[in-house]
């Protein structure tokens, strides 16, 4: 997983620690699996302090940044193969003689981007 700091000359950022596919942020004040996160397009999941210094998911309850993961969007792996009901059609329908099968690959966290702000002392 790709780290960024804000700002880069900083001191005091959120502990945490990355499991396999799952983040722990302050020794499991807030923990998640990333790639449940994962979708057919960019996710970026903000982490806030709220008002009693606990940490939240998403800006409504949060009062400061405190982190942002960025999930890039799923990819797949296309092959095409043959359409049996192209085969199977003997009056010239509109089937296409191939068919694109996606299988998606596997997930892996080392393509996501953990941005950590600083944090007042």
């Amino acid at each position: 997983m790709k780290v960024t700091h804000l700002p880069e000359n900083g001191t005091n950022f959120i502990p945490y620690e990355v499991l396999k596919n799952n983040i722990d942020f302050n020794d499991g004040d807030l923990m998640f699996n990333v790639s449940k996160k994962e979708r057919d397009y960019e996710v970026v999941i903000d982490i806030c302090q709220d008002y009693t210094g606990g940490l939240v998911m998403g800006t409504a309850e949060g009062q400061k940044y405190v982190a942002q993961v960025v999930i890039p969007p799923r990819e797949y792996i296309e092959t095409e193969k043959e359409n049996p009901a192209y085969l199977a059609d003997t009056e010239g329908g509109t089937e296409s003689p191939t068919i694109t099968d996606r299988e998606p690959v596997p997930f892996n966290i080392d393509n996501c981007e953990l941005r950590l702000w600083e944090m007042e002392a």
